[in-house]
């Protein structure tokens, strides 16, 4: 019995990812084309649809089975204060900056385009403005303690 209801919930579980995953592709694509009409350039392109599609799947989506539209306030301190600084082992505080601002601008398209709302937006802005510097530290210190954090 138990085993049927696990087995219920994980197959819901399957149908949310996979339908999060096909709205979020949809947002991608409409952020690349905004991208393009802002002529910047490939790589820079391809570097902002990275840092976004690592936040709203890997982050939003994956583990904690958010719509993007749910990654303005809380959600994006915790990634960028805890997660993004123990996960990617790549992660430094120059590219906590860059992704903020590749989401900033990915928001900032949402916003143009509908699914969020102003309000969501500057909240996602009163964040990395007051929290920048907060996360950065936080990376370096996990950085420089080789992994262990205190």
């Amino acid at each position: 019995m138990i085993y049927l209801k696990i087995g219920v919930f994980l197959k819901d579980y399957e149908i949310e990812i996979e339908r999060l995953g096909q709205q979020n592709q949809r947002y991608l694509e409409v952020f690349e084309a905004e991208l393009k009409a802002a002529n910047l350039k490939a790589k820079t392109i391809a570097k902002h649809l990275d840092n976004t599609e690592f936040y709203i799947n890997t982050y939003l989506m994956n583990r904690s089975v958010q719509e993007m539209k749910d990654g303005c306030g809380y959600e994006l301190d915790a990634y960028f204060g805890d997660y993004f600084v123990r996960k990617p082992d790549w992660a430094t505080p120059a590219t906590i900056k860059a992704n903020a601002a590749s989401i900033k601008k990915f928001y900032k398209a949402m916003l143009t385009h509908g699914p969020v709302d102003k309000e969501s937006y500057d909240e996602l802005c009163d964040v990395i403005k007051e929290s920048m510097s907060d996360w950065q530290g936080e990376c370096e210190s996990y950085n420089d303690d080789d992994g262990f954090f205190f």
